[in-house]
């Protein structure tokens, strides 16, 4: 069992310390308020609520499960004795290494941390840390229960030990690992990316309807999820973000934004949290 602190309560943070905790892992989660807090605490009861229906644990094993996880808005005080650290916030680069530079100096000299990014450089994020080279990223994904891999990201200067050790992590959490370089949008972005804004085009150009090109890949290619719901579910200002970003890193106008996605993000429509997106969904 490692001791493990998450920095970051929304849907991936949280998702990770339902998995650490399930596995058991001793988890504090970390965010600015308490009332964050409890809502990711009842999101993750709500998910083992449902684990115990589907038959996938007991009752004895969600209130393990829930008794391991602890909460914290104390930083400092969250990483300071943990084995490994999870940096879980949003995808911007400034307010990233800002937490990380902290973590990374309250955080035991031995821990391995982390970064939970999509496509931002985990060199960039690493380099605020005294010691980069036990810096990894640790990209999961949505729902992070579900999905079966970890993709490990190793920086410029990210040591042969910690990309063991983020591997060994992975598999306690029953995943699959990939190593990949730090390159921009890593393996996994770079092209979910491109099918996501492939299937945009073709829904602008009317080619057919977005429940019609998703079910093309589902049934076609054998994807869990079409690219267009997959989009919603990821959120549309996220992917819009990733994608501006790869634009600029590559250079590939393949990875340019259709006018589709800036013109629903602008209207607020962001996939399933918001509602709306390229589908209609239910409140949560």
């Amino acid at each position: 069992m490692s001791s493990l602190a998450i920095i970051g309560a929304g849907t991936m943070g949280a998702g990770i310390a339902h998995i650490a905790a399930v596995a058991a892992h001793d988890v504090i989660l970390y965010d600015v308020s308490d009332d964050v807090l409890a809502r990711a605490c009842a999101r993750i009861s709500a998910t083992l609520d449902s684990g115990v229906a589907r038959g996938k644990l007991d009752d004895g094993g969600r209130r393990d499960a829930l008794a391991r996880i602890r909460t914290s808005t104390d930083l400092e005080s969250a990483v300071s004795d943990r084995h490994v650290v999870i940096e879980a916030v949003p995808e911007d680069l400034q307010l990233k290494t800002e937490i990380f530079q902290r973590a990374a100096m309250a955080a035991p000299p031995s821990a391995l941390l982390a970064t939970n990014t999509s496509s931002l450089s985990v060199t960039e994020i690493a380099a605020v840390a005294s010691s980069p080279e036990r810096v990894v990223g640790m990209h999961f994904f949505n729902p992070v229960a579900a999905m079966k891999l970890m993709e490990i990201v190793r920086g410029a200067l990210t040591s042969g030990d910690a990309v063991a050790r983020a591997a060994d992590f992975a598999s306690t959490l029953g995943k699959q690992s990939i190593v990949v370089g730090d390159s921009a949008g890593f393996a996994t972005s770079r092209l979910g990316v491109v099918l996501g804004l492939e299937a945009m085009r073709m829904l602008e150009q009317g080619v057919a309807s977005a429940e019609d090109i998703d079910t093309a890949m589902e049934l076609g290619y054998n994807h869990p999820v079409g690219p267009l719901k997959l989009t919603d579910i990821v959120g549309l200002d996220v992917r819009l973000a990733v994608a501006e970003r790869l634009h600029a890193a590559l250079g590939d106008a393949t990875y340019a934004p259709p006018a589709i996605l800036r013109e629903l993000v602008a209207n607020g429509h962001l996939g399933r949290k918001s509602g709306h997106g390229f589908y209609d969904w239910p409140p949560p």
